[in-house]
């Protein structure tokens, strides 16, 4: 529906700025590293999220997102920030202004895979390794995990 949703609203603003809502989580494991997502579409890395369905909740949307991305069960925590920073001009000429709703999450079962569309690899990583991350907006999000910085929004 998601992607119907936003193709319908191109339909009649064409390229025109839009504003997007997603959703996305942190999974921080035993010694502290954090689960981030090679994204397909940029070989980069991010946090498992994605853009909410129309009349989804952002904390259902980080779930099910988890879930496609990595194959795990999860269950939010708590609210750690939004982030809003994010205007993109996609290559097709679309521009949209992402605002983000960030968990933290916690595993409740599952395997990690990235069997998916989505996503090339997963892999943990230490707070004080940096990866190439996808956009402004991952940056920060780390740079509020590596400080502690909860609630984070700009």
């Amino acid at each position: 529906m998601n992607e119907d949703y936003i193709q319908g609203l191109r339909k009649y603003i064409g390229h025109a700025p839009l504003i997007i809502v997603f959703a996305g989580g942190v999974l921080v494991n035993a010694t502290a590293e954090a689960l981030l997502q090679q994204r397909s579409d940029s070989h980069r890395w991010g946090f498992p999220g994605g853009l909410l369905h129309y009349g989804e909740t952002t904390s259902h949307a980080a779930i099910r997102e988890f879930r496609e991305e990595t194959g795990l069960e999860t269950t939010v925590l708590r609210l750690l920030g939004t982030t809003s920073n994010q205007i993109t001009h996609y290559p097709n000429g679309d521009i949209a202004q992402a605002v983000g709703v960030i968990f933290e999450m916690q595993q409740t079962s599952g395997q990690l895979t990235d069997n998916n569309d989505e996503t090339v690899a997963l892999q943990w990583f230490a707070l004080d390794r940096q990866p190439d991350f996808f956009n402004t907006q991952a940056k920060n999000i780390w740079r509020n995990l590596q400080t502690k910085t909860f609630p984070f929004y700009d």
